[in-house]
């Protein structure tokens, strides 16, 4: 029988795909919604700048109350807002509506990871979370890698309304499951073998009598260099991350012409890559960490994915040829995805049982830095054509590995104990 530790990595790996399903689908569907709703290449940018912005904005609040809720019951309430406005995205009748729309789906789907990685620490041994986070954002660029399949040929059957309505029923369903079936700690589990049990909480890295830990100001933990370094590396991945979901469907038909008969492929070639390079990244590490320690086992694949996943994607830019290009994009995303697993694992390391607010803020930096990239990206294009902010995207994830040299996934973050007032 399945451990029950990996039954549970199943069903958020499900939900990882979801997620990336609901959130490509705008992108995939753009061709059509630019058009039925005469929006232009500038307004486009600003939609989808809008989730990234909002989605930025509520990650840390919501990795908070991870934290202190529970990663099952703030899953329940995320899961379920992305997915009703999934389904009012397909209602939208208006530029105005559908960013209002976008702005509302982003919040509420902020903290989805976090809380998926507050869940792992829960469930998962220090030395398995690499794997762990593999699979979780694997299984995000296989749904992203499968939106044209499902959304495209919806779209010519029907319409692209019907595909929201689709995929915001999905996310319903999955709640449902979650409900009844999850515990939020393992020893809750009726179904954990005793061995499983005590091989997970005896190595989780967890405080083991949490409701009589002192409080701390989780704001403290911001002093810390070693948190903004990997901030600040974040940024350079998810602009680079953050042009795959948004702008490379409509940059492979509006900015190099590809039919959209062909499109299906082109859009999807990319993200199978990636899916791969997310299951090698945590896999990697997690034996890096064996051979080298945790510093440099953490370190040493996601700077050499940026290095040459910077350099796929500024090759990318400067080559005609269709073919040739989209390979270096599919290479490029596939070495800077194995970036993301490593980077939320080093999130888990340092953040411990504040991993919520910690990868949410990891999460929030990258978020700003795509918001503002996606908006420029759509400026730039209007002006200069395509290839130039796809050079400046290159560009940016290149500086990103270099980043790597100061972080740190052994220093764990200080936060301040919260001394209280002594009563007269």
């Amino acid at each position: 029988m399945i451990k029950k530790r990996y039954q549970v990595l199943t069903v958020l790996s499900l939900l990882s795909m979801i997620t990336f399903l609901d959130r490509i689908a705008l992108s995939s569907a753009s061709g059509s919604i630019m058009e039925e709703l005469h929006i232009s290449t500038v307004q486009w940018g600003w939609i989808l700048g809008m989730f990234t912005i909002a989605y930025a904005a509520f990650e840390i609040p919501t990795g908070w109350l991870g934290d202190k809720f529970g990663g099952k019951r703030i899953l329940i309430r995320v899961v379920l807002w992305w997915s009703f406005f999934t389904i009012m995205t397909g209602f939208s009748s208006s530029f105005m509506m559908l960013i209002c729309v976008r702005f509302l789906f982003g919040m509420g789907e902020a903290g989805a990871y976090p809380n998926t990685s507050i869940v792992l620490s829960k469930w998962f041994p220090v030395l398995e979370r690499g794997r762990a986070q593999a699979t979780i954002w694997g299984a995000s660029r296989l749904g992203a890698a499968l939106t044209p399949f499902l959304v495209i040929p919806i779209q010519q059957k029907y319409n692209w309304q019907t595909s929201f309505y689709v995929l915001g029923a999905v996310g319903v369903v999955w709640t449902l499951f979650w409900l009844f079936w999850h515990k939020e700690e393992p020893a809750q589990s009726k179904s954990i073998s005793k061995e499983e049990l005590a091989y997970i909480l005896a190595n989780r890295d967890l405080p083991v009598n949490k409701e009589n830990a002192p409080k701390i100001s989780v704001w403290t933990g911001f002093k810390s260099t070693n948190l903004w370094f990997l901030l600040g590396m974040y940024v350079c991945y998810a602009v680079g991350a953050y042009f795959f979901q948004s702008w490379f469907h409509t940059y492979l038909e509006k900015g190099r012409h590809i039919p959209k008969d062909q499109l299906i492929w082109a859009s999807s070639i990319p993200y199978l890559l990636a899916a791969i390079g997310c299951f090698s990244g945590g896999w990697l590490s997690d034996k890096a960490c064996l051979r080298w320690g945790k510093k440099w086992g953490r370190r040493i694949v996601p700077m050499v994915g940026l290095f040459v996943s910077g350099l796929c994607i500024i090759g990318a830019a400067l080559v005609e040829d269709n073919l040739t290009a989209i390979i270096a994009l599919g290479m490029g995303m596939a070495f800077m995805d194995l970036t993301a697993p490593v980077a939320w694992a080093v999130a888990m390391d340092i953040g411990g049982d504040k991993s919520g607010t910690i990868s949410g803020s990891m999460n929030s930096a990258g978020l700003a830095g795509a918001y503002l990239s996606t908006v420029f990206f759509g400026y730039m294009a209007t002006t200069y054509g395509y290839y130039l902010p796809v050079l400046y995207i290159g560009i940016i994830v290149f500086l990103g590995a270099f980043i790597w040299f100061k972080i740190d996934a052994t220093k764990k973050i200080e936060f301040t104990k919260i001394v209280p007032s002594p009563t007269n």
